[in-house]
């Protein structure tokens, strides 16, 4: 493989199926045209299925996975109370982001690499009265699986009116998510991890209850373009097959949403969920077999769509991700920052995963052991 064209293998954006790609060059096409309405319908019906829901809403919304953050403003006022139960960077951002629209945060913790334990998560809901629990089903910066299906046992069964959030940016597509069956109430994603589409969509999906809540708040939704008021119909009226317009829709990313959405239907959710569970353990064992540690702390802790490990000692991000690069595969250095320059991430997601033809988890495997050695390490 050509070091100008890496093998993008860190934990998202990731790897692109060609048919993905081709529906992004798409040739210009209004959003109300008769022949994109039904593909943005059939898009939203699908993000349904990907995350195993027969009733909640999908907001389909051009943005990064982080404008689904944002979008928690139409479920907060001013003074509400929330939990967020954070495993790395991404739930502290989480944390700061629902700061700025009133919201009154307490925030549950743990060591790196670690989450907080079952016992710990009910002492907090104990505590206090939550308009809303947050988790962070897989924290990007450390690769740690939360069990938002324990979450959502314990919240619910303290107290059912609390609102359960999860995280998904990192895991939708590549993370086991039964949003009926664990009784979620909204999960947040991105188009570019496990869903497979460049970058530059944010998929919300809500509960009806949820919805109910925005539905009967007491105080208008202080934002404009993350308002449920705005998009909830438009939403409606694609599903019903019937142009809508609010603010002009990615068309093209659409397309592409649209082709991956088939492709992971198609191939069924549960075998994709056994296939990343699969391959990732596999290369956990690869990492152990190095001699190396990954930050996560346990296996069941451990995500499924990438991996974060601890470098040796001797060998420096700046010195390990070139190394990599020189032989076609892009990987990522360590972002938390309380121990960002000490390890380093590699993704497994996607068409990597799932076509073993293309052998991306093998030439990854490769690389590294052939960097690390030229580094002067011996497993």
């Amino acid at each position: 493989m050509s070091a100008q064209r890496k093998l993008c293998m860190i934990p998202g954006p990731i790897e692109f199926h060609e048919d993905v790609l081709a529906s992004m060059a798409t040739p210009a096409t209004s959003h109300v045209d008769p022949l994109f309405v039904p593909v943005f319908g059939e898009s939203i019906e699908m993000v349904r299925q990907v995350v195993l829901s027969e009733k909640a809403q999908p907001f389909i919304t051009s943005g990064s996975g982080t404008l689904g953050w944002d979008m928690m403003v139409n479920l907060l006022e001013a003074g509400d109370e929330v939990l967020v139960i954070s495993t790395g960077y991404f739930g502290d951002h989480f944390a700061e982001c629902l700061e700025v629209y009133g919201a009154k945060i307490t925030t549950l913790t743990s060591d790196v690499g670690a989450r907080p334990s079952n016992e710990e998560i009910k002492a907090a809901v104990s505590a206090k009265k939550y308009k809303m629990v947050t988790v962070t089903h897989v924290d990007t910066s450390t690769g740690v699986l939360s069990d938002i299906k324990s979450v959502a046992e314990i919240v619910k069964s303290i107290s059912p009116e609390t609102l359960v959030v999860v995280d998904g940016v990192c895991s939708v597509g590549s993370e086991e998510i039964r949003f009926d069956q664990w009784n979620l109430d909204v999960v947040i994603t991105g188009s570019q991890k496990g869903l497979g589409v460049p970058p530059g969509l944010s998929i919300v999906v809500a509960s009806p209850q949820a919805i109910d809540v925005f539905k009967t708040r007491k105080t208008p939704v202080p934002s404009y373009y993350s308002n449920w008021n705005k998009w909830l119909p438009i939403m409606e009226a694609y599903e019903a097959r019937k142009p809508a317009y609010f603010a002009t829709p990615a068309v093209q990313l659409v397309y592409a949403l649209h082709t991956s959405l088939k492709q992971i239907v198609a191939g069924g959710v549960e075998a994709r969920f056994a296939k990343h569970q699969q391959v990732a353990a596999d290369f956990r064992k690869t990492v152990k077999d190095l001699g190396l540690k990954q930050v996560a702390q346990s296996e069941e802790s451990s995500a499924n769509g990438m991996t974060a490990i601890w470098l040796p000692e001797g060998v420096t991000v700046p010195q390990l991700v070139p190394a990599l690069a020189s032989k076609g595969i892009q990987i990522a250095g360590g972002i938390h920052k309380a121990c960002a320059t000490q390890y380093f991430r590699i993704g497994h997601m996607g068409i990597s995963v799932m076509e073993d033809e293309r052998q991306h988890i093998q030439k990854v495997k490769n690389a590294l052991v052939s960097s690390l050695t030229e580094l002067g390490y011996k497993a």
